[in-house]
């Protein structure tokens, strides 16, 4: 079947590479999660990753302490580089190129980020994992997604949740909310929809870069979607 997606910004929390675990990495869910990547690499799909960093550290810990905002900031850009590290070194160990991309200058473990670089670096296969946010305190690493996705020109934005896509409450606490298949962006500023932070939205909107949310450990979930099946929720002008 033909891509309808070629070239992907991947975004998921750091709290999904927890697994069962309250802290931290799980061995087992890095190797999902990568596999996944892995499968979207083997249909010629470029792929270059945002990863939160709050499976170790999160800025509402050290409220009350002391720790400046920005410092907190900065020390939660370092838990998403943490990530990256890990995340590059099991795509390596199953057979792709990868490199961290920091958004912070951390010699000897990262790169720094150049867009006409990176678009180069996709176009070759290598996985790219983008690390420490925006560089800048008070942006969430949703804006990151939003920033790298519209830079390296990719096709869209898929954010990995814990639900397969947008309802119209939580489904977890009521059964009977259903799913959104497409929205607007207007849709989801007039129904205050918490798709992703507002500035990640408005630059996703404003450059007119769709978004889909969707759950990542459903099975072939983001297969389905780089071939243009429906798979979570589409938020787009067009629909």
């Amino acid at each position: 079947m033909a891509l309808k997606y070629k070239r992907i910004l991947l975004k998921f929390s750091g709290e999904a590479l927890m697994g069962d675990g309250d802290f931290g990495l799980d061995a087992g869910t890095l190797k999902s999660v990568v596999s996944q990547v892995k499968s979207l690499r083997d249909l010629g799909v470029e792929v270059g990753i945002v990863v939160g960093g709050g499976n170790i550290f999160r800025g509402a810990q050290i409220q009350g302490s002391g720790i400046q905002r920005t410092t907190g900031d900065h020390m939660g850009m370092m838990a998403t580089v943490i990530n990256a590290l890990a995340l590059r070194d099991v795509i390596e160990s199953m057979g792709m190129k990868s490199q961290v991309l920091s958004a912070m200058s951390i010699e000897g473990v990262s790169s720094g980020f150049n867009a006409n670089t990176v678009k180069k670096q996709l176009a070759d296969g290598e996985v790219l994992v983008f690390a420490a946010g925006t560089g800048s305190p008070f942006f969430t690493t949703d804006t990151a997604a939003a920033l790298r996705g519209i830079e390296i020109d990719a096709d869209i934005v898929l954010k990995a949740t814990k639900v397969d896509g947008i309802y119209t409450a939580d489904p977890v606490k009521d059964s009977t909310a259903t799913r959104y298949q497409n929205l607007s962006y207007d849709d989801v500023i007039q129904k205050n929809l918490q798709v992703m932070d507002m500035t990640a939205f408005v630059l996703c909107r404003d450059h007119n870069m769709p978004i889909r949310v969707f759950d990542m450990f459903k099975d072939d979930a983001v297969i389905r979607i780089v071939q243009g099946e429906d798979e979570g929720t589409l938020v787009s002008a067009g629909a």
